[in-house]
């Protein structure tokens, strides 16, 4: 397999923790690239027509994009376990989804800092976006705790990810304050073999 990514999106860090969790890492090619919305830069766009990342191109030549395809296709082939089987398994993915919303969120808050002229930059928007991440953040805490403390699933990767991509880019908003049990899981999950190999370039 070949995986284009960047080391700096959290959806292909959520790849990677997948690949690496699942113990595909080791029949995986990586290919790093660069791209924005207004640039595809070096994007695989033959490989996604979306220009975006990250992108899974099987052995077989068919690219599976979209970090939570790439996702259940590596646990199906490795049979991990991440996506647990019966009723577990629809807060797994509430819980993914609100993990892959956070970091998307995050992302167009930088997208609108670095690619906007500072003149059309809109303050109201932007706050929007954090707001959406401060609500996910308040509901993580308040009741998906019990979630987080149980075995390793999907949503404990991506969510990694996405915490790792807000003190990454948005350090200066304090994510921790007010939410000290998400705080207190996100340092011990740091720890693991696969977050410390795949965390961001300082």
């Amino acid at each position: 397999m070949q995986l284009y990514t960047s080391p700096t999106t959290p959806f292909g860090r959520k790849a990677m923790l997948f690949l690496l969790e699942t113990g595909l890492a080791g029949q995986t090619a990586l290919h790093e690239v660069a791209g924005s919305p207004t640039d595809p830069g070096n994007m695989p766009v033959d490989r996604n027509p979306l220009g975006k990342i990250p992108a899974l191109v099987l052995e077989d030549g068919r690219t599976l994009y979209d970090s939570r395809v790439i996702c259940r296709y590596l646990d199906a082939r490795s049979g991990a376990g991440l996506y647990p089987q019966g009723e577990a398994l629809w807060d797994v993915l509430t819980l993914e989804a609100t993990a892959d919303g956070i970091m998307e969120a995050a992302l167009l808050i930088v997208y609108e800092s670095r690619l906007r002229p500072e003149e059309r930059r809109h303050a109201p928007w932007v706050e929007g976006q954090w707001a959406k991440v401060a609500r996910a953040l308040d509901a993580i805490e308040a009741g998906w705790m019990p979630l987080l403390e149980g075995p390793l699933t999907a949503a404990h990767l991506a969510l990694a990810a996405a915490l790792g991509y807000l003190d990454f880019r948005h350090d200066a908003r304090g994510w921790r304050t007010g939410h000290p049990q998400l705080a207190q899981w996100a340092e011990t999950i740091a720890e693991r073999p696969s977050l410390m190999a795949t965390r961001p370039p300082v």
